[in-house]
């Protein structure tokens, strides 16, 4: 397999899909495409159709995107037939998968915007749904991913846009085999190995081939475990330990009354896998009903949310026991509800609206299993609803380790749930790249009265009074401020503070407030807590008013608050946020409140979408006691400081709020931890997954990571033995390893800069050689653009440069105009040739800048020698770039005849909406509509240079 060519991989997999029941058919281009597809439909819906009658299908398939595909595939089309009679056209079999007609085909050529040539599709009833890529073993598995990202681009729309219906990709190597949705959003990190039911990963093409694309599996999973994301319209595949899971959910359900629960680890998507299962049970005859339990209200926003996204309206949010009770009688085969709610309706006020659901089989899902069932609520459901089924899901399940005493004794999962139907714990996702490792520094070594170092953890001293130290506090403060830049790249991401009481976070809140105002940093800083008589314990769970049980089912009054000192401060506290942010909360009633936390959970969740507005709405440091610990997750969010004593389950998933996968610069999670955390780290770690498991959750020490740095240094070297030698490299081959090379040396300079210990010192590059090889990536970067607005063809476009590692400093135009009052200012030649050549660096070294090189630099030399006042730059410069912006969008005007005025207001649209225009709408603002044959190249071309435009001119442009 090793030594296997492409044609080899390719031949050896057709002949093993024929002798898995695939039919063989050859396919040379879309109007042979075309052509199969009508003989397969016929086939598959048992009739005929007239070429009139094919027409209106092919119509029909042809229209909207590829999400809105993927519904009319699972959807019939009612045809008028020419005989006058009505019937409805089938696509696909999703209630018996073994139905559909499967085929293989292989090199189907198809020509939009350049003629793309594709390895292997499998098509099933004659639509392509399942195409594969291959590559030569050896090859980087993106590559295989940016090719499709590629044909996306410039073919797959062509031909009625037939394959746009697949819904499945497959990349393979031979000794690598992945899977991914049909889903243009998602990155190389959303491609996942198939695994056996033990997670052991299947990544040779021919076992892949046998375990996933035989038909009755890949039916199932087309049928079944794709799930279509109303929110962000995309399409979702379940990863195998989510297939497995809810496979087993399914199986127990049907074969047995007995409880069970999943043990998924925190952050690997058990919400997806819950939301599946759930669909798949109220379809179950033998299911009266499903109930999906939450235990707070911050999970339930979320979950009814991402549920909700999954199928649009499949749940509505319970606001009462009224509410629930209504549900729980009515035909809502899906409810989500609170713990608190649902102990509500089965108290002896409530229960006798619901008696008779008594001998009916309900079905209850837990989500976060391993806090919410452990106490007289679970013995109540349990005794009201004798046919109940409950089914937990946790990532950190409840073991006699860490089973707290009540009045029950120590409960454990198993003795709530019964056994484990599957496990995937956080080091099988660690391996898999589902989640990601945590990076632990551990800071705060505390001087004595003789002035030497002590660590708190172990001397014999006051240890509450130093934790509770507003000195301390403020040196932790200081410390944040310092380095959370390094930790967030530069403020692009968020961070959790933990803190052990509400004394505390007040301490901290008011000591950032302070240093605020007095002008030491600019962060934005937000809080949550409760308040009242359990104020000041360590243990407070900071629940949201409302989420306290209460019997009164009736009438359900508000919560009544104490006055006290916290109160007055959270207002306050919330004051401030409605300043930064132009809201109008309140802690003065529930629903406020509710709101105020619901808007801060969005403000973090949100920053991940591409039409954020993060200059104006991002949120960097939130502080809490408990709250968003648990069960809250954010993409964006990489780093938790902690002044906490955390263990066992509590420690995992809090230190799990970081470690979710987004993209390349992502590279762990952050823990900053002011106390001695590390046997605690450790002993959680070892219960969670097991003993050998710490190096593989945790992040190799600074040294550790600095050799690898070195290691990668010298093989660039090798390649290109200084900057200048990228000039001389001869092929594109040599390109391709230099780009290789450098790429692999920014990712461990990533991992390197978020370490607080991090010195240039210490490594065997200075800055400005690094930022050197840097500008020469970013040129060969540069030449890939514009070969593709050419339609050339070019290795370097198989390689994924990986321009998120770049995006490190919040470096933007203002930043620049700063440098140039300075430069003017610079009092000898010597220094203001020096001045000049850091800011040309910075230009070609951040990708948002380069596109603005030119121009600034031309500001540089034409115009500013006649500015006599450095203090005049900025208005200069302000009427410099308007005259140049006026003068580019005349000159593109020009070129592609377009008028002025309606194109002006086209780009407007763009730049406030995010949203790119269609073709039509670029057709308005020409001369004369092109004819069709041209028609898709011109307004590729305009829309590619209004792009540029706007990179140019508008992006990095805002303080």
């Amino acid at each position: 397999m090793s030594h296997q060519s492409e044609a080899a991989l390719e031949k050896n997999l057709i002949k093993q899909l024929v002798g898995l029941n695939y039919s063989s058919v050859k396919i040379q281009d879309g109007e042979s495409l075309v052509s199969n597809l009508k003989s397969q439909l016929e086939l598959f819906n048992e009739t005929t159709f007239t070429a009139k009658e094919f027409d209106a299908i092919l119509n029909h398939l042809a229209k909207g995107n590829v999400f809105e595909k993927a519904k009319t595939l699972r959807d019939r089309f009612q045809l008028d037939k020419e005989d006058g009679t009505s019937f409805y056209v089938q696509f696909f079999n999703s209630e018996d998968s073994t139905q559909n007609l499967f085929q293989v085909a292989n090199q189907i050529s198809l020509e939009g915007s350049y003629k793309n040539r594709f390895d292997v599709t499998l098509l099933i009833n004659g639509l392509p749904l399942v195409q594969i890529e291959l590559k030569r073993s050896g090859t980087e598995m993106k590559e295989a991913f940016n090719q499709i990202n590629r044909y996306d681009r410039h073919s797959f729309w062509s031909n009625h846009g037939l394959f746009q219906y697949v819904q499945l990709f497959v990349i393979s190597n031979g000794g690598n085999t992945k899977y991914l949705a049909n889903n243009k959003l998602q990155s190389v990190k959303q491609t996942f190995f198939w695994a056996d039911a033990n997670n052991k990963n299947i990544t040779e093409l021919d076992e892949f081939a046998d375990a996933f694309l035989n038909p009755k599996h890949l039916g199932n999973i087309i049928a079944h475990y794709i799930v279509l994301n109303e929110t962000h319209k995309i399409m979702m595949v379940l990863r195998p330990y989510q297939y497995f899971a809810t496979e087993a959910i399914i199986h127990q359900v049907k074969n047995s009354n007995d409880n069970a629960y999943i043990w998924h680890t925190t952050g690997s998507g058990k919400t997806l896998t819950s939301f599946k299962a759930s669909q798949i049970l109220m379809e179950l005859p033998e299911v009266y009903k499903v109930v999906f339990v939450v235990d707070r209200k911050d999970l339930d926003y979320q979950t009814m949310n991402e549920f909700n996204a999954f199928k649009k309206d499949s749940v509505d949010v319970t606001d009462n026991t009224q509410s629930l009770i209504r549900q729980l009688t009515d035909n809502t085969k899906l409810v989500l509800t609170t713990i608190q709610k649902l102990n509500n309706a089965v108290s002896e006020k409530a229960k006798g609206a619901i008696e008779s659901l008594r001998h009916k089989k309900i079905v209850f899902i837990f989500d976060e299993c391993h806090r919410s069932q452990f106490g007289d609520t679970h013995d109540r459901i349990t005794k009201f609803f004798e046919k109940s089924q409950l089914i937990g899901f946790t990532g950190t399940p409840i073991f006699a380790e860490n089973a707290s005493k009540n009045d029950y004794g120590k409960r454990t999962t198993k003795d709530l749930f019964g056994n484990c139907l599957h496990k995937y714990v956080i080091t099988d996702a660690i391996r898999d790249q589902n989640v990601l490792r945590f990076g632990i520094e551990y800071v705060g070594k505390y001087k004595n009265k003789s002035n030497t170092f002590i660590d708190i953890e172990v001397e014999d001293i006051d240890k509450q009074e130093v934790f509770d130290s507003k000195k301390r506090i403020n040196k932790i403060v200081d410390y944040i401020i310092a380095y959370h830049n390094q930790k967030t790249f530069n403020k692009d991401y968020s961070a959790l503070l933990a803190v052990s009481s509400i004394d505390n976070l007040i301490k901290y809140y008011d000591l950032f407030q302070e240093k605020k105002e007095a002008g030491e940093h600019d962060l934005r800083i937000a809080t949550i807590f409760t308040y009242g008589t359990n104020e000041d314990s360590d243990e407070a769970q900071d629940f949201l008013p409302g989420d306290e049980v209460d019997f009164d089912v009736l009438a359900e009054p508000e919560i009544q608050y104490e006055s006290s000192h916290s109160r007055d401060k959270l207002e306050k506290y919330i004051g401030h946020y409605n300043a930064m942010y132009g809201t109008s909360f309140t802690n003065k009633d529930s629903k406020s409140f509710e709101k105020y936390f619901q808007n801060i959970s969005k403000r973090l969740k949100n920053r991940e979408k591409e039409n954020f507005n993060d200059e104006q709405d991002r949120l960097d440091i939130v502080i809490v006691v408990n709250m968003m610990l648990t069960g809250f997750d954010a993409k964006k969010v990489n780093t938790l400081y902690v002044d906490k004593n955390l263990k066992q389950h509590g420690l995992i998933q809090a230190f799990s709020r970081t470690n979710r996968i987004l993209g390349e610069q992502k590279s762990q999670g952050n823990i900053l931890a002011f106390r001695n955390l590390k046997k605690a780290t450790d002993d959680a770690i070892t219960l969670f997954s097991n003993k050998e498991a710490i190096e593989v959750v945790t992040m190799p020490s600074y040294e550790d990571i600095a050799k690898k740095f070195e290691e990668a240094l010298k093989f660039l070297r090798k390649i290109t033995p200084t900057y200048q030698s990228v000039n001389d490299l001869e092929s594109e081959e040599d390109e391709a390893a230099f780009v290789r090379a450098f790429r692999k040396l920014m990712r461990a300079m990533n991992v390197l800069q978020s370490y607080t210990d991090f010195n240039w010192d210490d490594v065997l590059i200075d800055e400005q050689e690094y930022n050197d090889y840097k500008g020469k990536y970013l040129d060969l970067y540069q030449k890939v653009k514009q070969d593709n607005a050419k339609h050339k063809t070019s290795i370097l476009d198989d390689i994924d440069f990986e321009l998120e590692l770049i995006h490190r400093d919040r470096i933007n135009v203002a930043y620049i105009l700063k440098l140039l009052v300075q430069l003017k200012k610079a009092k000898t030649p010597n220094a203001a040739d020096a001045k000049r050549k850091a800011i040309i660096d910075l230009l070609g070294g951040d990708i948002t800048l380069r596109s603005k090189k030119l121009l600034i630099q031309k500001f540089i030399d034409e115009n500013m020698p006649h500015i006599k006042d450095g203090d005049l730059i900025e208005d200069e410069f302000e009427k410099f770039w308007h005259d140049q912006k006026v003068l580019a969008l005349a000159k593109l005007c020009d070129e592609e005849h377009l008028d002025k005025l309606q194109f002006k207001a086209l780009i407007d649209a763009y730049i406030y909406s995010g949203r790119e225009p269609i073709k039509d709408e670029v057709f308005q603002c020409l001369d004369n509509r092109p004819s069709i044959l041209q028609a898709r190249a011109i307004g590729d071309r305009i829309i590619t240079k209004m792009k540029e435009f706007v990179e140019v001119f508008v992006k990095g442009m805002i303080a």
